[in-house]
């Protein structure tokens, strides 16, 4: 394609002048391995490599809530790495009350940060006590149901347009041997499939009440019951969706094994590893063609603070590379997220980013959660799916019972 040449070409020399006298190598945790997010992060590494560093890759296979246990570990045990991915939110509050990651706050003002990054508040999940600590390099939102055409098309019944649709065309796929919906068998999947039922099948207010102001009483109330109701639905829908990670699961959609999958536009990358084009071999409905929201999460790069200084020269250039207009377009291409640049022209992004974009215009937008959830709580609701999704037997009232005790002591 034309313009990624094009894009890459202008990566390389948007760096080049920053280029350091001596190379440093820079070791960066991530948690980016499917296929996807391979080939976007190399985007990253190679514009790095560019200005005379090298980027150092240390990939950690498994669920983020692993992978940061183990960078947590190695930063507090003394033996940090030179940058890591987190979720921009709550995620890095401790180490940063510890002292543990470098203030970035003159890089960010040296280079406008506040004036391009959009929403404002990805920046914010990257401010504490006015200080910013972290470099948000995308927007990651959850809310969105990717439908296989040859699923339906095998089964002999039109492509759902919303969740209603979805549910009612699932016994015509069973019919047929085909999974309706594939749920991979890891708690944040299960979770993160349930927040999206949560923000797009009842009124975005309700969303906000629970997780942002911890509302116990709306938690238990015959709003949020409905939603349970239809993740007993998606619970129904699953059985027998056996696959682990979240890219095995979007696999069984790309091959028309199963109907859908709820993920978020992450799953993008790996439609576009597949050849797959949006439009004509997929489809993808953002707030499960019910609500049309766009989720304000995404991914952001932290930075130990190192007793080493050109390697904290090297951690500077990043920081501010990272957030480079080229590097912006190159890496969300691939990736499938949005750019956090308000300023950059995606117009010849696919049919689903263009949904993401319009969403992002017209303000159409819910908080993550884990801009607004301890990663404690993160992990109890986590806890608590994982045994819904795996025991038939719990029923919808009894989960939402145990939800709204949940978020009674979250803080």
């Amino acid at each position: 394609m034309r313009l990624r040449s094009t894009i890459a070409a202008l990566a390389v020399s948007a760096v080049l002048p920053a280029a350091t006298a001596h190379a440093t190598d820079l070791e960066v945790m991530h948690w980016w391995t499917s296929g996807g997010e391979a080939a976007a992060v190399a985007e990253f590494a190679k514009a790095f490599d560019a200005t005379g560093n090298h980027w150092v890759d240390a990939a950690f296979a498994g669920p983020g809530e692993q992978a940061r246990a183990i960078m947590v570990s190695r930063i507090t045990g003394g033996d940090p790495m030179g940058a890591f991915q987190f979720n921009h939110g709550r995620q890095a509050e401790d180490l940063i009350e510890a002292g543990l990651l470098r203030d970035l706050t003159d890089i960010a003002e040296a280079e406008g940060w506040k004036d391009v990054v959009n929403p404002p508040s990805l920046l914010d999940g990257c401010t504490v006590d006015g200080r910013i600590y972290c470099t948000p390099v995308n927007i990651h939102s959850w809310q969105w149901l990717w439908l296989s055409h040859k699923a339906y098309e095998d089964a002999g019944v039109p492509v759902p347009t919303n969740w209603d649709e979805f549910v009612a065309a699932a016994p015509a796929l069973k019919e047929k041997g085909i999974l309706p919906m594939a749920v991979g068998q890891q708690s944040w999947q299960q979770s993160g499939l349930f927040n999206v039922l949560m923000s797009s099948l009842v009124p975005v207010e309700i969303f906000e009440k629970v997780y942002g102001d911890k509302d116990a009483e709306v938690a238990a109330g015959p709003e949020v019951a409905r939603v349970f109701k239809a993740a007993a639905d998606a619970r129904e829908m699953s059985d027998g969706s056996t696959v682990q990670s979240w890219n095995e699961a979007t696999n069984l959609v790309i091959t028309g094994k199963a109907g859908g999958q709820i993920m978020g536009d992450w799953a993008q990358g790996e439609f576009s590893v597949a050849e797959q084009k949006a439009g004509s071999d997929y489809s993808c409905l953002p707030g499960l063609g019910v609500t049309e929201v766009l989720g304000t999460g995404g991914d952001a790069f932290y930075f130990p603070v190192l007793d080493d200084e050109e390697k904290s020269k090297a951690q500077a250039e990043l920081a501010a590379l990272l957030l480079k207009p080229a590097v912006q377009v190159a890496f969300n291409l691939k990736k499938g997220s949005l750019p956090v640049r308000g300023d950059i022209d995606l117009s010849t992004a696919n049919d689903c980013m263009q949904k993401g974009l319009k969403l992002l215009a017209e303000n159409k937008l819910v908080p993550d959660t884990n801009q607004l959830l301890t990663p404690d709580t993160t992990s109890q609701i986590n806890d608590l799916f994982a045994e819904f999704f795996a025991d038939a037997s719990i029923t919808p009232e009894d989960a939402q019972k145990r939800f709204a005790d949940i978020i009674a002591s979250a803080d």
